[in-house]
């Protein structure tokens, strides 16, 4: 079975690289090992996106943002980090230059139906769906993935979009960094009683984190990061505990909160690739980088993965080589220069604000209280927020 492109995982991110180069008319597989009617109409995961203007545009130009309802898409109107009781917040808001919101939060699990949508409407696109991957190696000619039910496919490229743990990753005898945070993050839909003006903020607090992500109406998705010993017993509250427990964690800020759906629980890692592309290979999305979540640009940097292989790849032209060592290493070069910054200022304010002794709360105190009177600086990292 022979192909022009071949990519392992079939979630949004693999889904997207098809899209991007379906329209191209060549020959790509993806494998997937969940059933096919998991990725036709995959369960609400709890997952809430902040996709940002960049990424919106590439949606757009796939094909799959008109596949989402608009009143499934909340305006992210602005941002805020709070430390403790410290009264000083810092606050990213679009600024003057004609946006309205900073982004848009979508669920996940819509993302993803939108994008399998798209590609089931080429012709030239194999899904391979509820199999594993038993092996896959390169040489100088070809790439090769051997399934687990004994079917051997050929590709000029292999594009790894296979989880931050990727199997892909490993056989190609690739290294990552690999950090276990030993915390979670427990996520649950809430209905409130106060108006959160299309604020999201991230609270930072003696032993937990909480985000509130606003949704249409007066709705949000919480986001409780908590040491793995504790998150246990707070998802096994009932409904009605869960939404006192958040509402007293978040500090009746939005009043009352009552659990509409979740809560779903997800232990916490991040990982770094020594690689982004070996030969006749290439690793996007959390395969290449896994971000902690907390400045939400996970998949934000991994459509710009795709983007940037996908565009290098449609600039070589009709006939090329799509798995030839230049253009890898053109990919290679220019996705780490986009993410390593952003993933290591990522893990430092992790490192500050994760960290409960007294001179890092000091520390968060100030640096808080110096943000409130830099305004330039809180606009670069709008524009950051903005597109990554």
């Amino acid at each position: 079975m022979e192909h022009d492109l071949i990519i392992v995982g079939g979630g949004p991110v693999g889904l997207a690289l098809a899209a991007a180069l379906a329209p191209l008319g060549r020959s790509i597989a993806v494998v997937e090992r969940q059933p096919r009617a998991a990725l036709a109409d995959p369960a609400e995961d709890g997952r809430y996106i902040a996709l940002t203007h960049r990424s919106i545009g590439f949606l757009q130009q796939v094909g799959a943002w008109d596949r989402i309802d608009p009143a499934d898409r909340s305006p992210l109107r602005e941002a805020q980090v709070l430390n403790g009781q410290s009264p000083f917040a810092l606050s990213f808001d679009p600024g003057s230059g004609g946006a309205q919101w900073l982004g848009q939060l979508v669920s996940n699990h819509l993302i993803r139906r939108a994008l399998f949508d798209t590609v089931a409407a080429y012709g030239n696109v194999t899904l391979l769906a509820d199999v594993a991957v038993q092996d896959v190696a390169t040489d100088r000619r070809a790439a090769r993935v051997t399934l687990a039910d004994g079917r051997v496919l050929t590709g000029q490229l292999l594009a790894g979009a296979d989880s931050r743990f990727s199997k892909v990753r490993e056989a190609l005898g690739i290294g990552a960094e690999v950090k276990r945070l030993g915390r979670s993050m427990l996520l649950a839909r809430v209905a409130h009683e106060g108006d959160h003006g299309g604020i999201a903020t991230e609270w930072f607090q003696h032993g937990h984190t909480i985000a509130m992500l606003p949704l249409n109406g007066r709705r949000s998705s919480a986001v409780l990061t908590l040491e793995d010993s504790d998150v246990v017993r707070v998802a096994a509250m009932s409904p009605a505990e869960l939404g006192a427990e958040i509402t007293r964690r978040y500090g009746h800020r939005l009043g009352a909160m009552q659990v509409e759906a979740g809560p779903h629980v997800y232990p916490l890692a991040v990982t770094y690739a020594a690689h982004f592309a070996a030969r006749r290979a290439a690793l996007l999305g959390d395969a290449a980088v896994g971000m902690n979540p907390v400045t939400a640009h996970g998949f934000n940097l991994g459509l710009q993965g795709v983007a940037s292989l996908a565009g290098l790849i449609g600039g070589a032209g009709a006939g090329a080589d799509w798995g030839g060592t230049l253009l890898l290493r053109r990919f290679e070069g220019a996705h780490r220069l986009a993410t390593r910054p952003i993933y290591a200022a990522t893990n430092l304010l992790v490192g500050l604000y994760g960290d409960d002794s007294l001179p890092a709360r000091v520390m968060r105190h100030a640096t808080l209280r110096a943000g409130a009177h830099l305004p330039l600086a809180r606009r670069a990292v709008a524009r950051m927020l903005m597109q990554p």
